[in-house]
C-alpha cells in the first residue's frame, strides 16, 4: 500500500454512479428477468472506462472501477453465493422508525429501489461461493481499462465485509450467529483473495461496524455493540488470512443517507476494536455534520502505527462542493491528529453510487467533489511539506 510520501495522496470509497442503460440491465439481472449478457458486458466496459478516465481527470491517485459490475455493495453476494432464498424481515434503522417523515421522503426521491434493498434474501441453506467468474470478470476488466489509460499510481477493490452480509441477509439456517458469520468469512474469503492474486489493495466494505448500531443491534447497550464489533472484526481477519495486512484497507460508515443520524455511536468507543482488524489502513468518514468533530478520538486513541488513516475530507450525500480550503483543513486535521503526514490519504465519507439508481449526488457533481479533495489535497501538501506538492 502507498503512503504519502512527498505529498497527501487522493482516493475514494468505491462506489460510482451507474448510467440509466447500466441501471437497467443490473436490475434485470438482479430480478431474474431476461436480459442480454453480450449487452450488459459491453455496458460494464464502457461504464468502466467512463468512471476510471473521469477519475484521472479528477486527480485520484488510488482508484478502482466505481463498482459498475455491481447492483449493489453488498447485495451482490446472493448472485454469487448459494444458500440465500426467501426475503430477509431486516430492521429499519431506529431514525426511520421515529421519523416517518424521513422514509416517506426517502421513498419519494428513491421509488426505484432494487431488489436487494428491498427483499434482501435470507441464508435458508449452508452457504458456498459458487461462481468466481463474476469476480475474475472485474478483476481482469479493471486491470485491463486501467492499464491501457495508464490510470492510477495503485488500484483497489472492495468487498462485503462477512458482517454487513450477515446483518442484510440474515440468518435462518444456522444455529448462531456466529456460525453464520464464520461461514461467510470462509467462503467470501474466495473473493478477498480473487482480488488480492488479482494484484489489487482489497478494502473491506464494513458498514456494520458502525451503522448496524443503529438497525440490526439498536437494543444492545454501547458496550455490547462493541463486543459484536469484536467478534465482526474477527469474522473480518478470519476471511482475509493469509492476505498481507498492507494489501488490505477497511472502510466503515454510519450509514450512506441523508438523516438526522443522532442514535450514531461514537467513534471512540468502536476504535479499539477497529484496531484489532489485520489491515493496513481504516477508512473512515470525518466530513458529515454527526462525525466531523471525531480526529479527537484518534489522539485518545492513538491510530497503530502500521496502519494509514483514509479520512472522509468530503461528504457523499449533498450536491454541496466542498471548497479546496475547507478540504485541506480537514486532511491538516486528520495528519495532527495521527501525528504523520505520511499516514494520511484523502478521501470521501462513503460511495456515491452505494446502490443502483439511489445516488443522492448528481454525476457531475461527484467529479467536482473528487477535484475538490484533489485540490485540498494539494493546498494541504503545500502547507505539510513547506513546498509545492509534486
Amino acid at each position: 500500500m502507498i503512503t504519502s510520501r512527498d505529498r497527501i495522496l487522493t482516493t475514494h470509497v468505491g462506489s460510482l454512479p451507474r448510467n440509466e442503460k447500466l441501471s437497467d440491465l443490473l436490475m434485470e439481472q438482479e430480478e431474474g428477468r431476461s436480459y442480454d449478457a453480450k449487452l450488459l458486458a459491453d455496458e460494464m466496459d464502457k461504464a468502466v472506462r467512463h468512471v476510471v478516465q473521469r477519475q484521472v481527470a479528477s486527480g485520484i491517485d488510488i482508484g478502482n472501477d466505481g463498482e459498475q459490475c455491481r447492483i449493489g455493495f453488498q447485495t451482490y453476494v446472493p448472485q454469487r453465493m448459494s444458500g440465500f432464498a426467501g426475503v430477509s424481515k431486516r430492521r429499519r434503522g431506529r431514525e426511520f422508525e421515529e421519523f416517518p417523515e424521513l422514509l416517506a421522503y426517502l421513498m419519494r426521491r428513491f421509488p426505484q429501489q432494487t431488489k436487494g434493498q428491498h427483499a434482501a434474501p435470507e441464508a435458508q441453506a449452508d452457504v458456498k461461493y459458487h461462481d468466481l467468474k463474476p469476480i475474475t470478470d472485474e478483476t481482469t476488466r479493471f486491470n485491463k481499462i486501467a492499464g491501457e489509460l495508464g490510470a492510477f499510481s495503485e488500484r483497489f477493490m472492495t468487498a462485503a465485509s462477512p458482517g454487513i452480509i450477515s446483518t442484510t441477509m440474515l440468518n435462518a439456517y444456522y444455529d448462531s450467529h456466529d456460525a453464520y458469520l464464520d461461514a461467510i468469512a470462509r467462503e467470501m474469503s474466495k473473493e478477498y483473495q480473487a482480488v488480492h492474486k488479482a494484484g489489487l489493495i482489497l478494502q473491506i466494505d464494513a458498514p456494520d461496524l458502525a451503522m448496524d448500531r443503529t438497525m440490526m443491534y439498536r437494543d444492545l447497550s454501547d458496550a455490547e455493540f462493541v463486543k459484536a464489533c469484536e467478534r465482526h472484526v474477527a469474522a473480518i481477519n478470519k476471511g482475509i488470512e493469509g492476505i498481507p495486512r498492507d494489501r488490505v484497507r477497511l472502510h466503515l460508515c454510519y450509514g450512506n443517507w441523508e438523516g438526522p443520524h443522532i442514535h450514531d455511536i461514537p467513534l471512540e468507543k468502536i476504535l479499539p476494536a477497529l484496531y484489532t482488524a489485520n489491515v493496513g489502513a481504516l477508512s473512515i468518514e470525518f466530513s458529515n455534520p454527526r462525525h466531523a468533530h471525531e480526529y479527537a478520538a484518534l489522539k485518545r486513541h492513538k491510530l497503530p502505527d502500521h496502519m494509514l488513516l483514509i479520512p472522509g475530507v468530503v461528504e457523499s450525500t449533498s450536491n454541496f462542493v466542498e471548497h479546496p480550503e475547507v478540504v485541506a483543513r480537514r486532511i491538516e486535521d486528520a495528519v495532527a491528529a495521527v501525528g504523520d503526514r505520511e499516514r494520511v490519504i484523502a478521501s470521501t465519507d462513503c460511495g456515491f453510487g452505494t446502490f443502483t439508481r439511489r445516488e443522492w449526488v448528481v454525476e457531475p457533481v461527484v467529479w467536482l467533489k473528487l477535484q475538490s479533495i484533489r485540490d485540498g489535497a494539494d493546498i494541504a501538501s503545500t502547507r505539510l511539506w513547506g513546498r509545492s506538492a509534486a
